[in-house]
This record gives C-alpha cells, sequence and structure tokens, in this order.
C-alpha cells in the first residue's frame, strides 16, 4: 500500500514537471469545422489522457459483466449436477461451496490456537 503511494506521489511529481515546463509551449488544435489557437501542449496531452481512460471503461465493464455471468452460469451448472446425482438430492449451496474451498477455506483438523490437536 505504501508503494503504491509512493509511486503515485512521483508520478504526480512528473506530471508537475512536464506541465511547468510546457506552460509556454502552446499549440494550435484543428477539429476539421473548428480551430483553437494557442492551446497549452500539457492540456493537450492531459485530454487526449483522459479521453482514453474514458474510451476504455465500457471495455472494462462488459469484460466484467462477461467474466460474472460465467461464474453464474457455473454456479447453476454445479447445482444442477447437484440435483441430478443418485437419490435425487440436490446440494446446498453451503456443500457446494464447501466442496470448491481452496486449502484455506476448508475445515482444519488442528485447533485455531495452534496446538494442531495435542493436549
Amino acid at each position: 500500500m505504501v508503494i503504491k503511494f509512493i509511486a503515485f506521489v512521483v508520478l504526480c511529481a512528473v506530471f508537475l514537471v512536464f506541465i511547468g515546463f510546457n506552460l509556454e509551449n502552446k499549440c494550435d488544435i484543428s477539429f476539421g469545422f473548428a480551430r483553437l489557437p494557442d492551446v497549452p501542449v500539457f492540456f493537450t496531452a492531459f485530454t487526449s489522457f483522459v479521453l482514453g481512460l474514458l474510451a476504455s471503461v465500457p471495455i472494462a465493464i462488459s469484460i466484467r459483466i462477461k467474466k460474472s455471468r460465467k461464474r453464474n452460469a457455473e454456479a447453476r451448472s454445479v447445482k444442477k449436477a447437484g440435483k441430478n446425482r443418485a437419490g435425487g438430492r440436490g446440494d446446498s449451496q453451503e456443500d457446494t461451496l464447501r466442496e470448491n474451498a481452496g486449502p484455506e477455506e476448508k475445515e482444519s483438523p488442528y485447533k485455531d490456537d495452534g496446538t494442531y490437536g495435542v493436549d
């Protein structure tokens, strides 16, 4: 967490230095139908960066939606497979989660106090 904060501060410092060196550097921006004269270079760079971030937001959201749909479909298929087993008994959600749990989530034969069942 501290490393991320330091990286953020360094990035902000670099950005501010870039702005400082480019305050007097100006350019003209033409959109074809309109022209903006004497726009600072740092504003052009900052605007293109923000527009790139905004363009990537719909893509990131669609990827997240696809992953959640896939997880939901897998959960439904596991639940359906549990109902189709011999005996007609369906697993509860807790049973399914316990079977699919990682090693740190499974019940441990050891006591929580670190004695490993030794008295």
